[in-house]
């Protein structure tokens, strides 16, 4: 798939021009900066950036949404260039990823992306988000005690999964409980045609 596919530019509709800048400066730069692999590249659209924007819909289009583990931006990048009016903060415990975050939020003009190096850990209390999402960071019981204290009560917990998710939620029930979050469920989160349909589980925390 390449940046000239209709498709793309009808999905990301007013957010396509930056998401293909971040697109190509992965493509120039990832490999070289240890950010993704050489096989990454042509897949690039298809399984990173795409999978990534298949978690927007169900985040809220205001308000402060965290990103753990923003590694190479995917999805904290692709979030912040289609949720322009949310404040999107990436946090990151690798120092140069997180100049690599800086870099590209800057090129891109995001001023709405905020970077903060450490683990999830250090931000407990620091500040309320309304959404705190991930890729490819944790299982959902650990990912859960790391994200649960980011989030204001009523507060969302956002993350994309795969095929596992539902035995990902039944193995977190001591911690989803813990926050009341007993709302936890799997969404299917399609992007566009062709593609495998990524999965999405969202939960509430109420206490």
């Amino acid at each position: 798939m390449s940046s000239e596919d209709p498709r793309l530019a009808s999905f990301f509709g007013d957010a396509f021009a930056k998401v293909r800048d971040f697109h190509d400066a992965l493509a120039h730069q990832g490999e070289l900066r240890g950010l993704i692999g050489p096989r990454e590249v042509p897949r690039l659209w298809s399984r990173h950036l795409l999978n990534s924007a298949s978690v927007v819909p169900f985040l809220p289009a205001t308000g402060m949404i965290v990103d753990l583990g923003s590694g190479a931006g995917l999805p904290g990048i692709v979030i912040a260039a289609m949720r322009p009016q949310a404040v999107v903060v990436l946090i990151e415990p690798m120092e140069r990823r997180c100049a690599w975050l800086t870099e590209v939020a800057a090129e891109l003009e995001l001023g709405n992306v905020e970077v903060r190096r450490g683990r999830a850990e250090e931000f407990h209390g620091a500040f309320e988000a309304d959404a705190v999402t991930a890729r490819a960071v944790a299982a959902l019981d650990k990912l859960g005690r790391w994200a649960f204290p980011l989030l204001r009560r009523g507060g969302e917990l956002v993350v994309l999964k795969g095929r596992s998710a539902q035995e990902e939620i039944d193995a977190a029930t001591k911690v989803l409980r813990k926050f009341g979050a007993t709302d936890a469920q799997v969404h299917e989160a399609p992007t566009i045609d062709g593609l495998t349909v990524t999965s999405v589980v969202t939960a509430t925390r109420t206490r």
